[in-house]
């Protein structure tokens, strides 16, 4: 129970600082986006925001033998750039570019969805869908491997 409180408490704690960032506005993160034209650098503030938080907050919670909640600790892997990573890449910035929202916030949006908000999440899921679809098999495993080394 405590686990899906905390993923509830942190998903509303994300969610809240996209909001308040802007990040839910697709024409603010547009306006990010358009360095060669009106370009809005004040997402940079929220970028470098994260990424400092995640810098200090790792070195501390990665000591740790395990996460509070969990039995271990499922971080990523893979280390290899390969087709299938840079496709899905091009796809993710295209869409991103497009509508001006990528997952998070378009998640978020779903507090006060419009109209976008339903055509985004639907291709999102439709994105997920054709993934699992194209990388598993029958048996639901996924094909491709991956590996630990570079």
């Amino acid at each position: 129970m405590g686990k899906h409180i905390s993923i509830v408490v942190a998903g509303l704690i994300f969610g809240l600082g996209l909001a308040l960032s802007g990040m839910t506005h697709a024409s603010k993160v547009l306006g990010f986006l358009d360095v060669t034209g009106d370009w809005d650098p004040s997402l940079l503030l929220v970028l470098g925001g994260a990424v400092a938080v995640t810098v200090v907050a790792f070195r501390f919670i990665l000591r740790r033998p395990a996460p509070v909640l969990e039995d271990k600790f499922k971080l990523p892997v893979a280390r290899v750039v390969d087709g299938p990573l840079v496709v899905g890449a091009a796809i993710f910035g295209i869409g991103w570019g497009i509508s001006g929202y990528c997952p998070g916030p378009g998640i978020a949006l779903l507090a006060a969805p419009g109209w976008e908000t339903w055509v985004f999440i639907s291709a999102v899921l439709v994105g997920a869908f054709l993934h699992k679809a194209s990388t598993s098999s029958p048996g639901g495993v996924v094909t491709r491997p991956r590996t630990t080394d570079g």
